[in-house]
């Protein structure tokens, strides 16, 4: 009997393709499964072990509480032994609000936070001075010091530079029995009915008192009654002025400004929170961005007559009131709806799109009368403007097609209002921390002691070291070059993992089990020895860690692999070997013939020539690259490379890709600030293949994602059978009524709830889980009815469908990429994240190519085993010899050796990248000392 304090066992595990395995796994080990794409590793580790976790843990709350939660399925699983507490990093977790950033995941901006609530420095806004704030003690005794032997007034400011005619403010100040106001710098008696000018921006005290200082108990005592008094109605501000001067100085409670008696609150950490209405800035509300109506947008051609539809939002003219607007304010500026937009006066313009409001008569010859017109319109902008502040967000959607974001003026993109900036530690506002890299808050934090004050190192010290401490995690998973501002949305899977690991290394929980899914995605190999010691570090505290990858160095530095296979898909789900990764290159599998060199992916015997053409891109200077300049040779495989962080993706996703797909598709998208770009003209259209994931409903998979479907429901709605009895396409869909089966609206499945146990999914008793009804199926091609054919495997449908050409080029190049094994209406919600990424590309490099496409991956072998790489290469390099162009962002090496050109960008990431580094064919990149990726790929060529 093996001890299950030392292993997890998994006895019987059969979700999805696995085949009835036992497997026993070691704890408190750096364990490695690994395998082709889709042979199961991610159904072992996440839908059963972690899975299996979960459900143990909602068991644990009432039948009460888990009625709120839902409760989970049980892993379809005989029994698992020895299972601690599990807790899942993947991909992709993080959350797509635009509040979520990389310093509120690490918790390092609360820390901030409570550092600038407690031990900052406030600094006036409109004078840069240092604030003040004194006791009602300390003031009394400023003003005995420094006014001894004069006449002052003591007064409570209570409006500050607003307009207003204030006749109800000087009533009710009368009613307190007030008898003298100061307005505007002049002291006045108060009378009955007062008021002032409402358009003109006023300043208003009360007088409160007026005395001569001198050092009497009498007058101590009265200067400290009318100090409270004082601060009683002036909102903890008075103001004291030196009657002989009239000379004015602020005294506050609060922090304040000497000179301009501003005031600020005591701050709290909510004050620097951008989620909380007391720190966000009150024009973007904390998210630092803005939309803006975009007139070209609205206007998209200028030769256009409003009549033709020169205002996008409207449309070309109909019967409606908006068009009768027009019709009245062409009239009131002589022009007509016929005229092209570019030839109507200015101001006609500006009050179609801003709005405004005029009289004006016309006088009809014919009858000799005059009419009265009124002119009050909202105005095309204001009124997207407004649609965009509406609740229904399929208006939001509409408004935002004429908007484009900005930065928000007001906080230039801080999120934080102007008071909450002027905070400072050691001359740095919270926004100029959370804008540096990583590395550079980093060394800042460093020597900080050093330059605080003996109260401030006192208040902080607990602070700065929780602070630190996350930092350095950040640090040793190589996310160097993120800044802490940087929006959670925008980075990328394995980044985002990466944070999570570093969040959880920080906890320092013991005794829990970690899996992770591909942590190395993303990461350059400099990179990747941080990333495996900071797993080690988290096994050595005594966790257990489980790891689903493909990398060569995982693998070789891991305590166990299990390698599944041997194939993908049905034809895999079993363990072909285990044990040490020594063991595991004893046995003949693909995973062992990659690593022993058995098998290798070839570096091809010449790099070709390419076509002589090139695009020329100049001057890029968006996020971090600094001023360059990139050649991009056509008909050539192209490796842009260089550690993570080092502006790939800017040069590429945001900033080339953008300029070709508004070039050639109108796409509106704003590409990153460049100067030229020349060359357009040899290409004629790209493509671009990301990594956001494919449709995840039970409804899509790949026959509807790849629009091969379609394909096949006119061929069925062909069939003479068909044609008699009147059926269309729509007929054999199982998304809309009609020919799919009602009971279980075209599902095939049904929910049966059960109230305090997971739902159980039934196949439809009505169809037998065929998702049609029975006439719909009675039409047949060469014997197979429509759901027979979602039923087919790629395989077998690439036979059956080799007469139809528009079928078969789709499933064909599915086919290629290595997915011959899935069936066609396989649920998107079971493809493994390999697979989906190749069905992603396969219904791409299905489009006809021109021989003159400029095809865009960016980290395609993402969730890829070696061999699935190498079919891969395979499929891009046919591309390739038809004269297309593909360029890649990598940082897996057997690609990087195979392409044609590399463009290796660095040196290091964030501010210290930036730079074409080097770049030429991989014989030519490996000469270059300085490139981090030479030094790698020089172990890969030789």
């Amino acid at each position: 009997m093996i001890n299950t304090d030392d292993t997890i066992e998994v006895k019987g595990a059969r979700v999805h393709n696995l085949k009835n395995i036992d497997v026993t796994i070691p704890r408190e080990k750096l364990v490695v499964i690994t395998g082709l794409s889709g042979s199961g590793k991610s159904s072992l580790a996440f839908d059963t072990i972690y899975a299996e976790g979960q459900r143990r843990y909602i068991e644990t709350f009432s039948a009460y509480a888990r009625q709120f939660l839902g409760s989970l399925e049980r892993p379809d699983v005989d029994k698992i032994d020895g299972l601690s507490p599990v807790i899942a990093i993947e991909q992709k977790t993080t959350s797509k609000s635009p509040r979520s950033t990389v310093g509120t995941i690490t918790e390092i901006y609360d820390f901030l936070r409570l550092l600038f609530a407690r031990a900052a420095d406030a600094y006036s806004y409109e004078t840069g001075e240092k604030m003040v704030s004194y006791s009602d003690e300390q003031i009394r005794d400023l003003i005995l010091q420094t006014y001894a032997g004069k006449k002052i007034n003591i007064l409570s400011p209570v409006i500050r530079s607003r307009k207003g005619h204030y006749r109800e403010l000087f009533e009710q100040i009368a009613k307190q029995g007030f008898v003298k106001v100061r307005t505007d710098g002049e002291i006045v008696d108060l009378e009955k009915g007062m008021k002032l000018d409402r358009y003109v921006t006023h300043d208003i005290e009360i007088v409160i008192d007026r005395l001569k200082i001198d050092a009497t108990q009498d007058n101590e005592k009265r200067l400290m009654e009318s100090i409270n008094t004082a601060m009683y109605h002036g909102d903890d501000v008075l103001m004291v002025i030196d009657q002989e001067t009239n000379e004015p100085r602020y005294f506050s409670r609060n922090l304040m400004c000497p000179s301009s008696g501003i005031s600020y609150p005591n701050p709290e950490p909510n004050n620097f929170s951008f989620n909380s209405p007391k720190g966000a800035c009150p024009d973007c509300n904390g998210i630092g961005e803005k939309y803006e109506v975009n007139e070209k947008k609205l206007v998209p051609d200028e030769s256009l007559s409003i009549k033709n539809g020169a205002l996008a939002p409207h449309g070309p003219q109909k019967k409606s009131w908006i068009f009768k607007q027009f019709e009245t304010i062409s009239q009131r500026f002589d022009f007509t709806l016929s005229d092209p937009w570019k030839d109507i006066p200015e101001e006609a313009k500006q009050m179609i799109l801003y709005g405004g409001k005029d009289k004006f008569t016309v006088e009809s010859k014919l009858l000799g009368v005059t009419r009265d017109y009124n002119i009050d319109f909202e105005g095309v902008a204001n009124f997207i403007e407004s649609q965009h502040k509406s609740n229904s967000t399929s208006l939001v959607r509409w408004a935002r097609e004429y908007m484009d974001k900005i930065q928000c003026p007001t906080c230039e993109g801080s999120r934080l209002r102007k008071e909450s900036l002027n905070f400072k530690v050691d001359g740095k506002s919270i926004a100029d921390l959370v804008n540096m890299d990583i590395i550079e808050l980093s060394e800042w934090l460093k020597n900080l002691d050093t330059r605080l004050s003996d109260k401030q190192l006192k208040i902080s010290s607990e602070i700065l070291k929780e602070i630190r401490n996350r930092v350095q995690f950040l640090l040793d998973v190589g996310l160097t070059y993120l800044s802490l501002n940087r929006s959670s949305k925008s980075l990328s899977g394995g980044e985002a993992q990466r944070i999570r690991l570093a969040t959880q290394i920080g906890s320092q929980l013991v005794g829990v089990l970690y899996i992770l899914d591909e942590p190395s995605i993303g990461l350059h190999q400099r990179d990747n020895e941080k990333l495996i010691n900071s797993l080690a570090s988290l096994r050595d505290v005594g966790n257990s860690v489980i790891v689903v990858e493909h990398d060569k160095d995982m693998i070789e530095r891991a305590d166990h692999v299990i390698d599944i296979g041997p194939f993908a898909g049905k034809h895999g789900g079993e363990i072909i070997s285990e044990g040490t990764p020594t063991e595991l290159l004893q046995h003949h599998t693909l995973t062992a013939s990659y690593l022993n060199g058995e098998q290798e992916i070839k570096v091809p015997k010449q790099r070709r020539k390419g076509n002589g053409k090139k695009i020329v891109l100049k001057g890029c200077t968006g996020n971090n690259l600094k001023n360059i300049d990139v050649e991009f040779p056509l008909g050539k495989m192209i490796g842009v490379t260089g550690v993570s962080g080092s502006g790939k993706s800017t040069l590429i996703n945001e900033t080339l890709y953008p300029i070709l797909n508004a070039h050639f598709f109108n796409a509106v998208k704003k590409p990153m600030p460049y100067k030229s770009i020349k060359g357009l003209e040899h290409i004629d259209k790209v493509i671009d293949i990301n990594q956001s994931p494919i449709g995840r409903t039970p409804r899509s998979n790949p026959a509807t994602y790849t629009k091969t479907f379609d394909e096949i429901r006119k061929l069925f709605a062909q069939i003479p059978e068909a044609m008699i009895r009147g059926y269309k396409p729509g007929r054999f869909s199982f998304n809309v009524a009609g020919g799919r089966c009602e009971t279980c609206q075209g599902g095939g499945l049904r929910v049966i709830e059960m109230n305090f146990l997971p739902d159980v999914y039934v196949e439809c008793e009505t169809c037998q889980g065929k998702r049609f009804n029975r006439e719909t199926l009675e039409i047949r091609y060469k014997g197979k009815s429509i759901s027979d054919a979602l039923d087919m495997t790629i395989e077998e449908a690439v036979v059956f469908f080799e007469h139809i050409p528009k079928i078969y080029r789709k499933l064909k190049t599915i086919e290629d990429v290595g997915l011959g094994y899935i069936t066609l209406g396989q649920q998107s919600t079971t493809l493994s994240g390999g697979e989906a990424q190749r069905i992603k590309l396969a219904t791409e490099l299905s489009k006809r190519d021109t021989g003159n496409t400029f095809y865009i991956l960016d980290e395609p072998t993402t969730g890829l085993h070696f061999e699935d790489i190498r079919v891969l290469m395979k499929v891009l390099n046919k591309l390739v010899d038809k004269g297309n162009t593909v360029l890649i962002i990598e940082h897996n090496l057997d690609v990087i050796k195979t392409v044609d050109y590399i463009i290796d960008i660095g040196y290091e990431g964030g501010k210290g990248g930036g730079k074409v580094v080097a770049k030429g064919t991989p014989e030519q990149i490996i000469k270059d000392d300085k490139s981090y990726t030479a030094k790698f790929l020089k172990k890969e060529l030789n």
